[in-house]
């Protein structure tokens, strides 16, 4: 018996236009500029340095 759900994969298009969808009523939220702004509070006010420690732990192979 096939299952009707399928695992779409890589270049999954369901996926794509999902978040396409939820990416452009973003956009059109008006909530872009209100959100880069606490973005970028948040990094120059980053005096721990909590923040750029995350990214270069994400920039790092997931293996060694």
């Amino acid at each position: 018996m096939a299952s009707k759900a399928r695992n779409g994969g890589e270049g999954n298009r369901t996926a794509a236009r999902d978040y396409h969808q939820a990416t452009r009523e973003f956009v059109d939220s008006g909530k872009v500029e209100k959100s880069a702004e606490k973005a970028r509070k948040a990094v120059e006010h980053d005096k721990s340095g909590t923040l750029k420690r995350a990214e270069e732990k994400g920039r790092k192979p997931a293996r060694h």
